[in-house]
């Protein structure tokens, strides 16, 4: 048999139960190569209940810097008997399984193309520690050990982990590294020579961060000013909120008398939520919320009244699977129509799409600036796979002297200086976006009413058609607008001569340029554009025009990216092919890989068709 032999470039997965304490342990694995200076891609793969039910904990390491999923599992550190079997067949060829021997396999385990490592993790737990408390949590810091010694890896930057994570209670340290210790000698003593995986301390990473998307854009809304939060819970967006009260409590309260600086509001539902901010920012606040598929569809009301009354909103969307409830801890990237196009009437809504943690803190950020430039909605399209797992990302910056955009809002002198009647919805400037002001500026002037209702340039009620219609048509200028402000596509031009390219967006980016490089190992030669923002730049339909096929890769069922671009842009359908993976994992290099190679082969065998037959 062939092992799989490899230093620094491999997958491993933990299969576990849901609330058996594994994820500290696992997470200790992930910060422990991260720390040794490798790119790490951990996904945490678990189900919506509170417990009992399989999780998974797929890490991948991969020293050319690949961050997306690459398919496969090269070892598989199996501990559920639920799925014992299952975890023991997805092994490649060649690969490694390892398991708890406290009792044995069954005789159905008998693949010749693996090598079976048994680690007695309940035996060794029970006899070192007393308390069934701790038992559960050390058993899984033990297969932690034994990776340790199969893997090659510098012991003491586990050790350290411990120490930091416990330097507040150090008698807890003791036994985790105790534990370490039982699973490193137990495989030294028994299973020398037998993994030829290994790693090794590398210079790959510098000053890079290992942090999640959601925490990202918590902490990017504190930088960009945000005081109000409505919100309700709902995976995966919650610990946006959380991270957003986190860091307000740290950056955003009085010294003196250690008071909150913002206001963050738990509502009795999705609507009332986004109608706390729709409210706080009519007002002048900067506010926001966060949710995910099912809230978006109850907000769809309100964000037709904040696209038709012009009031800025932020809003993040960490899609999950569905329709309905769905899978609430899978990902996917499904809700763009729904986003694009929220609400009755005809709205059209600004779409971020961030696909790292630096991009989910910056885009947190500039949304709030965007949504008082455009005085309108915001979306920021994240997923659970950027909002919950941990990525490498580029460190976060922010400049001191950056100064918050709040658009087109008059002050009571400039006010008192105008010269014509003021219209809340007035385009002096031709460009669609009119002259707000916030409540209370001036004692007589600058004030409005608000409401759902058509209304012409000064805000009074009208059913008047052409006043209606001209209202309609600047909304359409403000969109022209917006397309010149948002975040430009990332492009690589790999050769000027390629006639196949490839579109994609957010957390499908990583395994694309994967792809990408696989296939021009081949001879293929691919372009690429990253969109990162809705509505789309002119430089997406001047990529689309200068290549014969493009490849539409996204996490959804029904091609709703391809949609986008046909409906906006007139994209003829038969230029474009869909690559599509909707099974709420991340989707993987290999599936992406096979896909352009197929549909490639396809078209040229219908060429060669067509080609005979017009000889004929």
């Amino acid at each position: 048999m062939n092992k799989i032999e490899s230093i620094n470039d491999f997958v491993v997965r933990f299969a576990n139960v849901n609330g058996s304490g594994s994820a500290s342990a696992n997470n200790l694995f992930a910060q422990a190569i991260f720390r040794l200076g490798i790119p790490v891609s951990p996904k945490n793969i678990f189900p919506s209940n509170i417990q009992g039910l399989p999780t998974w904990y797929e890490v991948r390491v991969n020293e050319h810097g690949y961050l997306g999923r690459r398919g496969g599992v090269d070892m598989s550190i199996a501990v559920n008997g639920q799925t014992l079997y299952n975890d023991y067949l997805e092994v490649l060829p060649g690969g490694y399984f390892i398991y708890d021997s406290t009792k044995e396999l069954s005789e159905e385990f008998s693949r010749n193309d693996l090598t079976t490592i048994g680690i007695p993790l309940t035996r060794l737990c029970n006899d070192e520690f007393q308390n069934p408390k701790l038992r559960q949590l050390l058993r899984n810091i033990i297969y932690v050990g034994s990776l340790a010694y199969l893997l090659d890896m510098d012991f003491s930057v586990l050790t350290d982990s411990i120490k930091k994570q416990f330097q507040k209670k150090p008698k807890l340290a003791e036994p985790n590294i105790k534990a370490l210790e039982l699973g490193y000698d137990y495989a030294k003593e028994h299973h020398q020579g037998a993994c030829k995986l290994s790693v090794r301390k590398s210079n790959k990473l510098v000053d890079e961060i290992l942090m999640d998307g959601n925490s990202a854009i918590g902490l990017g809304a504190v930088y960009a000013g945000a005081t109000v939060t409505g919100w309700y819970p709902i995976t995966p967006s919650t610990s946006v909120i959380e991270a957003f009260e986190r860091y307000a409590g740290k950056f955003r309260t009085e010294p003196d008398t250690g008071r909150h600086k913002v206001a963050i509001i738990q509502a009795e539902d999705e609507l009332a939520a986004l109608g706390i901010v729709i409210g706080a920012s009519w007002n002048g606040a900067r506010a926001f919320t966060a949710t995910s598929g099912p809230g978006i569809s109850l907000m769809s009301e309100f964000l037709g009244l904040a696209y038709f009354a012009e009031i800025p909103v932020v809003l993040v969307d960490v899609q999950r699977t569905g329709p309905s409830t769905g899978m609430p801890t899978r990902t996917q990237q499904s809700d763009l129509l729904s986003c694009a196009y929220a609400s009755h009437g005809d709205t059209k809504n600004v779409l971020l799409f961030p696909c790292d943690p630096k991009e989910c803190f910056d885009m947190g950020a500039d949304a709030f600036d965007l949504a008082e430039r455009l005085q309108t909605p915001i979306i920021i399209m994240s997923d659970l796979d950027l909002g919950m797992n941990d990525h490498v990302s580029a460190p976060l910056h922010w400049d001191d002297n950056r100064k918050y955009d709040r658009g087109k809002v008059l002050s009571a002198e400039d006010l008192d200086n105008l010269k014509e009647r003021w219209g809340r919805y007035l385009d002096v400037d031709g460009d669609g976006i009119c002259y707000r002001t916030y409540p209370g500026t001036h004692p007589t002037k600058g004030a409005y009413f608000t409401r759902g209702t058509s209304h012409n340039e000064y805000s009074a009620y009208t059913e008047y058609s052409p006043i209606y219609r001209a209202g309609m048509e600047r909304l359409l200028v403000k969109w022209e607008t917006a397309r010149t402000m948002v975040p430009k596509p990332h492009i690589k031009i790999r050769d000027p001569k390629a006639t196949v390219g490839v579109i994609f967006f957010g957390t499908t980016t990583h395994a694309a340029y994967e792809a990408i490089s696989r296939s021009s190992k081949k001879g293929l030669k691919i372009n690429s554009l990253r969109v990162r923002a809705f509505p789309f730049h002119d430089e997406v339909v001047d990529f689309i025009d200068r290549h014969e096929t493009i490849f539409v890769i996204e996490q959804n069922r029904d091609a709703q990216l391809r949609t986008m671009l046909m409906a906006e842009n007139g994209v003829s359908p038969q230029k474009m092919q869909s690559i599509l993976y909707f099974e709420g994992m991340p989707v993987t290099a290999d599936f992406i890989t096979e896909n352009i190679l197929a549909l490639l082969d396809k078209d040229q065998q219908a060429a060669a068709k067509s080609s005979k037959g017009e000889k004929a």
